[in-house]
């Protein structure tokens, strides 16, 4: 993983030593700060240029679009609201991704299944241990967002994201994000609304520079990629592990996310 991997500055091949202590404690530390960690160049620029290489034709001919309006929640409805409460307006994401099954072998894929990376994850987040999805499809996924695409304002509901920006695009593609701004008592609706209209002075901007691995918790902090501008488009890894062995979706999970089932 050296080849991939800059283990240098982040021994993750180091369990339990003095420097992978460290740069865990560090990264729980920005987890509990800002609610989320970002680890500046930690695939080397020649993986980062390999994975470019590999993914690019694939997303060029085979990625599925994924367009779809919805509301921050991803819920048709929610139950307590009526239908034209402002917190339920629709926005609109658009983007092209290709699977797991698609890049098999592939650097991405590579740091996925390197169980050094679960363990280091798994102990940033507190959690006992993580596996890796058995859904062949959604485990590993490239996304990638062209000329005035966009991942829209949203809440995840997983409890952490894992991903890897591989292609930053000429302009636009940042990641924005307003922290803890609900809470699992507190669904602060009128938060919500002032995020949508671009009133909240709270907003957040993280501009991630290609190799930069990033964990977010967005369960309660509401996010978005901003839409793209340029020829060159944003390309992002996004990795699935679960706190369960064996985890896959549904076949109509996977018709909606990726348009087949394996």
């Amino acid at each position: 993983m050296r080849d991939l991997l800059d283990l240098d500055r982040y021994p993750l091949h180091q369990p339990g030593s003095a420097a992978w202590l460290a740069l865990v404690d560090r990264c729980r530390a920005d987890l509990d700060r800002e609610g989320m960690f970002d680890l500046d160049g930690f695939v080397r620029p020649e993986a980062v240029e390999r994975t470019i290489a590999e993914v690019k034709p694939v997303l060029d001919t085979l990625s599925f679009v994924h367009r779809r309006a919805h509301n921050v929640y991803f819920r048709k409805d929610v139950p307590e609201l009526p239908a034209d409460h402002p917190v339920l307006a629709k926005v609109e994401t658009i983007s092209h991704t290709v699977c797991a099954d698609q890049i098999a072998g592939s650097v991405p894929v590579w740091i996925y299944e390197w169980p050094h990376f679960a363990v280091f994850l798994a102990a940033c987040m507190q959690k006992e241990t993580l596996f890796t999805m058995r859904d062949p499809l959604a485990r590993v996924n490239v996304m990638g967002y062209r000329e005035g695409e966009a991942l829209n304002w949203h809440f995840d509901r997983s409890e952490f994201t894992t991903t890897i920006l591989f292609q930053k695009p000429d302009q636009g593609g940042d990641f924005q994000y307003r922290s803890n701004l609900r809470s699992d008592t507190d669904p602060n609706y009128d938060g919500v609304v002032k995020v949508l209209r671009g009133e909240d002075p709270e907003v957040r901007t993280l501009s991630l520079k290609p190799g930069s691995l990033n964990v977010f918790k967005g369960k309660n902090t509401m996010h978005r990629v901003t839409p793209v501008k340029g020829e060159k488009e944003r390309l992002i890894a996004v990795y699935s592990y679960y706190e369960r062995p064996g985890v896959t979706f549904t076949k109509e999970e996977q018709m909606g996310f990726y348009g087949r089932a394996a």
